[in-house]
């Protein structure tokens, strides 16, 4: 029997300093340390049941592409608790193919696209 894949853990390029993405991460987007590592520069961090490793990184190819979706179970009250953050927020649409979204783009660059369904 084939191996079960049971989590996805994405790594996303800080764009400066671990503390600084860590402070954005944590006191913006409400998500907390679960284990850091300051002399390699990298932090798992985790908010409900989604994961992310922070890796010191200020490589401006990476960064630009980095692209991340994350399912939530009430976008309005997301946006509610993030409008206003430093970075480039869009207010929750409607895509063509009928999903409510709210992309935000972090200081570093990376893009995250916030999603409820139905």
């Amino acid at each position: 029997m084939p191996a079960r894949f049971m989590a996805l853990t994405p790594m996303v390029p800080t764009g400066g300093p671990l503390s600084e993405a860590l402070n954005y991460y944590c006191g913006t987007l409400g998500f907390t340390v679960e284990w850091r590592d300051d002399g390699g520069g990298v932090a798992g961090i985790a908010r409900g049941d989604v994961r992310l490793n922070l890796v010191e990184n200020e490589n401006r190819q990476w960064i630009d592409n980095a692209s991340f979706r994350i399912r939530l179970d009430d976008l309005d009250a997301f946006y509610a608790e993030i409008r206003g953050v430093a970075g480039r927020l869009e207010p929750p649409f409607v895509t063509p193919w009928g999903q409510r979204e709210v992309h935000l783009i972090v200081p570093s660059g990376v893009c995250f696209q916030f999603y409820q369904t139905d």
